[in-house]
C-alpha cells in the first residue's frame, strides 16, 4: 500500500535520511508507517509500565509488514497532585497531552496511530487525539491495578490523611502499611475512577479492542492485547477505516449507556462532550440525564458497588455489560476491529471469552452476578443526574449512585468557601456541622482550572459524626472515586459570574436528585420562594466578583480559554 507521506519522501530528500539516521533501513522506510504514542514515565503506577505494551505493540506491527516509531507524553497523577497546586493543572493537562500527540503526529504524516494509557487525563487526551486527527488508529488501555490487603483500593489515602491530621488519631504503623501496600502494582487504580471509567469509554466508543478496557496490568492477557493492537493497525490501515467512520452519535450514545450502567465517575461528562467536538459534534448534557433515566446501574463497583475493576474484568467487564445491554444498544456501529459491536459479541462468545476468566473470580469466592447484576432484577436507574435551578441555570452533576438515599433530597444552610483548601481545614478542625452544605467556588474551569475535591468528599465520609449528613457542592469536579452528597460542575462557574459567586453563609439551599432541581430558596436562613431567592442573587451580583489572581504559562491559557464545564471543560 502507498504511504501517505510519499510526497513529501519525494519532496525532501532529508526525510528518508532522518529516519535511516534514527536507525531505520532503506526498506523500512518504505513500509506503512505507525506512530505508537504512550504516556509512559515513571510519575506515577498508571504510566511506569505502558512501554511495556508499546514494544508488544510494535512486534504486532512488525508482524504485519508496518514500521513503527515509538514516541511518549507522560502525563501527572490527581493522587500526587492532591491537595497541592498541581491539581491545578491536572485537567488542563488533558489539552497538553491531545495537544502533544498532535504534534508528533503532523510532523510526519503517519499511516496508522496506537496510543497506550491508563488514567484520568491522559486516555481522554488520547481519545481527544484519535478523533482529532482522523487517521486509523488504536486505543490500548494500560489496564488495572491489583487490589490491596482485604480487596482495599487506594482511597483509603482519604482516611489515612484526614487521621493524620487529628492528634492521636493514627500509629506510625498504620501509616507506614499504607505506604507499603496502598498501590500494589501498575495499573489504574482498583476502584471505578475516572481512570478506569475512560478505559471503559474506550472500548465502549469502539477504539479499543473487545475486552481490553480494565485487564490486569499484572497478566499476560493485557499484553496480548498490546501486540493484537499492533497487529490490527496494519487491517485499519489497508482498509482505511478512520474514527470518524467509529465516533458515530451511536457511539457515542452506547457509551452513555455504559457509563450509567456501570456507575461511572461524573468526569465522563466532561470528556465524552470534548471528545465529540474534536468532530464537530455537539453532546449535549441533557443526554446523560435522558439515558440515566433508562439505564439500569447493574456495575457492583465501588464507590458506587462493592468490589474492585480487576473482578469486573474478570465477570466480563464492558462486553458483558453490553452482552445485557444489547436490546439498548447500537450493534451496528464500527470498531476498530473492523467488525461491529454485534459481530464482536458473538465472536467473544465464540470464543469462550466469557467463561474462560471466570476461575478467576471464583478464587475471590465471587459469581458474575454478585459483580455484574442480572438487568431484569435491578431497581435503580442510571447512576448521574444533571440538575438546574436557580445555583445551576446552565447545569449541575450529581453521582446519586454513590450516595446514600436520605441525602438525595435535602435542604440545609450553606457553609460558603472560597478555595478547597479552607473547606477541607473547616472539616479538619470539626467545624463542619450535621445539616450543612459546604459550597466551595471559584473551582471551576477558569476559576482555578477545575481540580477536583476529593480532599474534602473523602474528609466527610471519614468522619463518622458528618459522614451521610453533610453534602457538597462546587463548580470543580470530583474525582471518579468520591462517595457521598457531591454535586459538581456548577454552571456557570462563579469565576464567570455565576449565581454560586453570590450564595451567603447560612443561605438555605436545597436540591431534589428526583426532581432533578438545584436551588437557593432561603436568605440568611429564613426561607423564601425560589423567585425571591433569584432575586436576591441577581441584586447581590452587581457588587462584581473579586479579580482572578495573576497567573502565567499553560495554566493561564488554560484559565483565560476554557469553555463551561457543561461543555466539557475544552478550549474555545
Amino acid at each position: 500500500m502507498e504511504q501517505r507521506s510519499s510526497r513529501e519522501r519525494l519532496w525532501w530528500s532529508q526525510f528518508d535520511a532522518l529516519e535511516m539516521g534514527s536507525g531505520w533501513d532503506e526498506f523500512d522506510i518504505k513500509k506503512p508507517q505507525i506512530l505508537i504514542d504512550d504516556a509512559y514515565g515513571d510519575s506515577h503506577p498508571g504510566s511506569v509500565h505502558l512501554n511495556r505494551l508499546s514494544e508488544q505493540a510494535k512486534y504486532g506491527v512488525f508482524e504485519k509488514g508496518g514500521y513503527p516509531a515509538q514516541y511518549h507524553c507522560t502525563d501527572i497523577c490527581d493522587g500526587c497532585a492532591q491537595g497541592g497546586p498541581g491539581m491545578h493543572a491536572v485537567l488542563a493537562s488533558r489539552e497538553a497531552i491531545a495537544n502533544m500527540v498532535e504534534m508528533h503526529a503532523t510532523a510526519v504524516r503517519w499511516d496508522g496511530m496506537i496510543l497506550s494509557s491508563s488514567c484520568d487525563k491522559s486516555v481522554p487526551a488520547h481519545l481527544k487525539a484519535i478523533a482529532r486527527m482522523d487517521i486509523p488508529s488504536i486505543f490500548i488501555p494500560g489496564g488495572s491495578m491489583r487490589p490491596g490487603p482485604d480487596a482495599t483500593t487506594s482511597i483509603l489515602a482519604g482516611d489515612i490523611s484526614l487521621r493524620q491530621k487529628r492528634k492521636d488519631s493514627i500509629t506510625p504503623e498504620e501509616i507506614r502499611d499504607y505506604k507499603l501496600t496502598g498501590c500494589p502494582s501498575c495499573g489504574a487504580c482498583a476502584f471505578l475512577g475516572t481512570a478506569s471509567t475512560m478505559q471503559c469509554m474506550a472500548e465502549a466508543l469502539g477504539l479499543a479492542l473487545p475486552g481490553s478496557a480494565l485487564a490486569p496490568a499484572t497478566m499476560r492477557d493485557i499484553t496480548d492485547y498490546a501486540r493484537e493492537a499492533g497487529r490490527q493497525i496494519m487491517e485499519l490501515v489497508k482498509k482505511d477505516i478512520r474514527p470518524s467512520q467509529i465516533l458515530t452519535e451511536a457511539a457515542f450514545r452506547n457509551a452513555i449507556i455504559v457509563h450509567s450502567a456501570i456507575g461511572g465517575s461524573t468526569n465522563a461528562t466532561l470528556h465524552l462532550p470534548s471528545i465529540a467536538k474534536e468532530l464537530d459534534y455537539l453532546l449535549p448534557i441533557e443526554l446523560f440525564d435522558e439515558i440515566n433515566h433508562k439505564v439500569p446501574h447493574i456495575g457492583n463497583i465501588t464507590p458506587s458497588g462493592s468490589h474492585q475493576t480487576e473482578s469486573f474484568w474478570f465477570a466480563g467487564g464492558v462486553p458483558m455489560v453490553e452482552l445485557a445491554l444489547k436490546d439498548m444498544l447500537d450493534l451496528d456501529v464500527m470498531t476498530v476491529t473492523g467488525k461491529t459491536l454485534g459481530e464482536n459479541l458473538e465472536d467473544l462468545q465464540r470464543s469462550n471469552w466469557f467463561h474462560r476468566n471466570l476461575g478467576y473470580l471464583h478464587n475471590y469466592g465471587l459469581k458474575r452476578e454478585d459483580v455484574i447484576l442480572a438487568a431484569d432484577q435491578v431497581k435503580d436507574m442510571g447512576s448521574v443526574a444533571v440538575m438546574k435551578g436557580n445555583i445551576a441555570p446552565e447545569g449541575s452533576v450529581f453521582k446519586y449512585s454513590a450516595c446514600v438515599p436520605e441525602q438525595r433530597r435535602v435542604t440545609g444552610p450553606a457553609r460558603v468557601f472560597d478555595c478547597e483548601e479552607d473547606a477541607y481545614k473547616a472539616i479538619v478542625e470539626h467545624k463542619i456541622h450535621p445539616g450543612d452544605i459546604m459550597v466551595i467556588r471559584y473551582e471551576g474551569p477558569r476559576g482555578a482550572g477545575m481540580p477536583e475535591m476529593l480532599m474534602e468528599t473523602e474528609a466527610i465520609v471519614c468522619d463518622p459524626t458528618i459522614n451521610g449528613k453533610v453534602a457538597l457542592i462546587t463548580d470543580g469536579r470530583f474525582s471518579g472515586a468520591t462517595r457521598g452528597a457531591a454535586i459538581g460542575h456548577i454552571s456557570p462557574e462563579a469565576a464567570s459570574g455565576g449565581p454560586i459567586a453570590f450564595i451567603e453563609d447560612g443561605d438555605l439551599i436545597s436540591y431534589d436528585c428526583e426532581k432533578r432541581q438545584i436551588n437557593m430558596v432561603g436568605i440568611h436562613g429564613i426561607p423564601c420562594t425560589v423567585e425571591e431567592a433569584t432575586e436576591e442573587i441577581r441584586k447581590r451580583s452587581e457588587g462584581g466578583i473579586p479579580a482572578r489572581p495573576k497567573r502565567k504559562g499553560f495554566y493561564k491559557f488554560y484559565t483565560d480559554h476554557a469553555v463551561s464545564a457543561m461543555r466539557g471543560a475544552g478550549l474555545e
